[in-house]
């Protein structure tokens, strides 16, 4: 019965708007994850005017409304979940109802080669956390897959991944492939969460 009641609490800590959820609110972003980005952007200087950017997993769509933004009109995005993306995108961004993992899912492939691969993706969580971590990396790894066989030299990758003893695991991965690999945990993820992002910049191949 206290396992119940600490995860009933734990849901409406996350469901209650903060500050992050009523500024994404105000400026018209469908989620407050898109201070996660933003925040990864400024770290790192990700995104450009006339890029090409592949969001995995997309929905609801804050990560894609903020990258069609900097890319501007001469960039191209794609956006792609298995839930369809509501939210309102400008001309040069394209929406794709399907598996953002799947390799044989041709539509991946529409502005391909990319400059910037993102994946904001975590598993539904069982409440183990050794089980979570897994499946963490499990979905982190097939992102980077998708990165691997879509991005360009030089291009950029960002994945999602709960820090764990699999950490390690992902972080080489993306070491084996970037020239440069940083974890950033931005401000606006929950202070009671574990996830961190992996971001791999200048792909060698």
């Amino acid at each position: 019965m206290l396992a119940g009641t600490l995860a009933a609490m734990s849901d409406d800590r996350y469901k209650r708007p903060d500050h992050y959820a009523k500024a994404a609110k105000a400026r018209g972003y469908a989620a407050r994850s898109v201070f996660k980005l933003e925040a990864i952007d400024r770290r790192v200087r990700l995104l450009a005017r006339g890029q090409r950017v592949l969001d995995l997993g997309a929905a609801p769509g804050s990560w894609s409304q903020y990258a069609a933004g900097r890319v501007g009109r001469e960039g191209r995005l794609l956006a792609i979940d298995l839930k369809p993306i509501d939210v309102h995108l400008p001309a040069h961004a394209k929406t794709v109802v399907g598996d953002a993992l799947s390799l044989h899912n041709e539509d991946l492939a529409a502005f391909a080669p990319y400059d910037v691969v993102l994946s904001d993706m975590a598993p539904s969580t069982s409440g183990t956390r050794i089980v979570d971590a897994a499946r963490s990396l499990e979905l982190f790894m097939r992102a980077l897959a998708i990165a691997d066989a879509l991005a360009g030299r030089g291009g950029a990758f960002v994945g999602k991944l709960f820090m764990s003893g699999d950490f390690t695991e992902g972080r080489d991965a993306v070491a084996a492939v970037y020239e440069q690999v940083r974890t950033i945990r931005p401000p606006a993820v929950r202070s009671s969460s574990v996830e961190v992002f992996l971001v791999g910049l200048r792909r060698r191949i």
